[in-house]
């Protein structure tokens, strides 16, 4: 397909759209999640990403991924403030049927809930300049190399041949693995076990995502076609099968589902999707989002508890755990059938992709823990990252914002 296509543009304006939604959709999901004295503070960290990031993402961040590239791993500054584009012409490279300008624009939403996610880990904890300042490093350092390797055309992961059709590596993997890393520097808060103070709001927080990612999983095919459906339709089974198996554990083990793990599975398994959502068919999606819902629980329910670590909202948990998941499905379930512009996997005859696949999910989780790890130490040694005792007894929507979501009252 060559020419711009009316039809393509208003699918992927409001594909993005709907990633755009999603950033209130987990503010909700992790302000729900937390004690009512912090719900603003942590409601904030999502908007903060898309306020700071849409921002970073035209001055430096789009260059970085999308521009000329540099010896596999980076783009030059060519780009750099949207320079040099024709902002209306087709973009011959990546989506030959939309605007150049939209397409920055769709992608832009992918930089700036992948920070928000990873704010998840650190709830309660993380001064508000630090997380600013850790946005802004984390994204140009860690999201943007990451996503030049999967996304861009000559990009050494893109060119060894992973498959990554809405960001399994450098969304979900990427701010897994980052948020387990960021957790450990700041380390436990006072009180760690679950204390949710508004689970509807978690709730309506969760639906929304799971709208949202129809935006982020269809979008990605960047035409209105049949690999859109698949992915479409990828999505909402695979989000099904792992509330399917989240609420089953729970039966299972407490007698009781609970609406808050079904909501939490339903991620789980749209995170477990997101990799192959446009390369793998509906059948496989509903295993992919079942095993996502079993091995998320697992790490939530078990590993967190053994390790002590305080992954607050379970960015590490559900995004890192799923995603990694979702990389080894895709290298075992994609097939050419589905997306004549993929590959064939481990059960239609290519084992090399799983191999491929592993190796770019290794490379990513090992590079977002060593930048992670390098950013807080250097930051840590300028600045204040997290708030003291007295800060987080009074709560962090008072101290470090001046305001109360409850008129007065404070758990």
């Amino acid at each position: 397909m060559n020419g711009l296509n009316t039809g393509d543009i208003s699918f992927v304006i409001f594909a993005a759209a709907l990633v755009m939604f999603m950033i209130p959709g987990l503010a909700l999901f992790y302000g729900g999640l937390v004690k009512s004295k912090n719900v603003l503070s942590t409601t904030l960290h999502s908007y903060a990403a898309l306020i700071v990031i849409s921002i970073q993402w035209v001055v430096i961040g789009y260059t970085l991924v999308f521009g000329q590239d540099i010896s596999g791993f980076i783009g030059n500054l060519h780009l750099a403030f949207l320079n040099n584009m024709n902002f209306f012409a087709a973009n011959k490279d990546y989506a030959n049927s939309i605007p150049q300008l939209l397409f920055v624009a769709f992608q832009m939403m992918f930089a700036v809930i992948t920070i928000a996610v990873v704010s998840g880990s650190f709830a309660e904890r993380m001064r508000f300049s630090a997380f600013i300042v850790f946005a802004l490093l984390w994204s140009t350092l860690v999201y943007d190399p990451i996503a030049h390797w999967v996304w861009n055309s000559s990009g050494w992961l893109h060119k060894l041949g992973v498959l990554d059709f809405a960001g399994g590596n450098v969304v979900e993997i990427n701010s897994g693995i980052s948020g387990l890393i960021t957790a450990l520097i700041l380390g436990r808060r006072k009180r760690t076990t679950p204390e949710p103070h508004h689970i509807p709001m978690a709730i309506l927080g969760g639906g929304i995502l799971w709208f949202g990612w129809f935006g982020f999983n269809a979008g990605s095919a960047f035409h209105a076609n049949g690999v859109a459906v698949v992915a479409f339709m990828t999505t909402n089974l695979a989000a099904a099968a792992g509330a399917v198996s989240w609420m089953a554990i729970e039966w299972f083990r407490n007698k009781k589902p609970t609406a808050l793990g079904a909501v939490t599975g339903a991620i789980a398994g749209l995170v477990g999707i997101t990799q192959g959502a446009g390369y793998v068919t509906p059948a496989a999606s509903i295993l992919i989002g079942f095993v996502a819902g079993v091995a998320s629980y697992i790490a939530i329910s078990f590993i967190k508890e053994k390790f002590k670590y305080d992954d607050a909202l379970d960015a590490f948990g559900c995004h890192g755990i799923a995603g990694i998941w979702g990389a080894i499905a895709t290298g075992i379930f994609a097939t050419t059938l589905v997306n004549k512009g993929g590959s064939n996997g481990l059960i239609y005859g290519n084992p090399k992709l799983l191999a491929v696949h592993i190796i770019a999910a290794l490379s990513c989780a090992a590079y977002a823990a060593i930048m992670t790890f390098i950013i807080l130490k250097v930051m840590g040694l300028f600045m204040k990252l997290r708030t003291d005792k007295i800060e987080e007894d009074e709560g962090l929507d008072v101290s470090l914002h001046g305001e109360e979501a409850y008129n007065g009252l404070r758990i």
